[in-house]
């Protein structure tokens, strides 16, 4: 998805009434007709204390020259700036980017995944927070932006990226997340593989695939694109952080 313009910026605009004081929320809906309301705006502010253990302990692992990929609201880049890091964060939502530079990020750009080159430079740490994995879309385009960020990383690069694997939950699973897996199977697509479009008054995006995936799909992801997977944090839910090195890394 690219840049997003006035009209389909729903995340940006709960972002932005959300940091003014307004209240804010945001709907996710489905392909499928199902649709829920996200945990939203406020998520995306938290500051560190209030993250989760696995993120805390995950992002420890980032160093060097950072980017923040889905940066939203600066949360992740807020707080490896103050840890004296140089930090870029990237969001299709120029609202989104706006709310970064206000709340002080000193390096936030428009721009969507697919458009990361090697022309923004050369990183040590890729941050995937806030289930952005899930920006890698589904099975071929993941590994065609995995061999992409090969390309711009340094020799000892890690992609630091946090995903929900989409078969496990909390009690007993729900049939209608089950029915929209043999569903996307039956048209050739992951099974947590979803078709999303974020809506909030009168904004909607874009249509556009976001990916919920295990580890074990995570591995045959990775598998061949020239990282390897180092280390999982895990929740007590189906969230985790998968820790990717370059293969051949000592």
């Amino acid at each position: 998805m690219n840049k997003l313009t006035a009209q389909q910026d729903a995340y940006g605009a709960g972002m932005d009434d959300y940091m003014r004081g307004k209240p804010s929320y945001e709907i996710v809906e489905r392909d499928d007709g199902f649709f829920a309301v996200s945990g939203g705006p406020m998520f995306y502010f938290k500051d560190y204390p209030d993250w989760p253990d696995f993120q805390r302990e995950a992002i420890s692992l980032a160093r060097g020259r950072v980017l923040d990929v889905g940066c939203g609201a600066g949360r992740v880049a807020l707080y490896l700036q103050r840890r004296g890091m140089d930090v870029t964060g990237i969001d299709n939502s120029p609202l989104a980017i706006a709310v970064c530079k206000a709340r002080g990020v000193k390096k936030a750009r428009v721009m969507s995944v697919t458009q990361l080159s090697r022309r923004l430079g050369v990183f040590d740490t890729i941050v995937m927070y806030g289930n952005n994995f899930g920006l890698l879309g589904g099975f071929r385009r993941a590994r065609w932006l995995l061999r992409r960020f090969h390309g711009m990383t340094s020799l000892a690069g890690r992609i630091i990226a946090e995903s929900t694997d989409p078969y496990r939950g909390r009690g007993k699973p729900d049939p209608c997340h089950l029915a929209y897996h043999r569903f996307n199977r039956r048209r050739g697509r992951m099974g947590g593989q979803l078709r999303i479009r974020i809506r909030y008054r009168r904004y909607a995006t874009p249509w556009f695939d976001y990916l919920l995936a295990s580890k074990k799909e995570v591995a045959r992801i990775v598998r061949g694109t020239g990282w390897r997977i180092a280390r999982f944090f895990d929740s007590q839910g189906p969230h985790y952080v998968a820790v990717l090195e370059k293969e051949g890394r000592k």
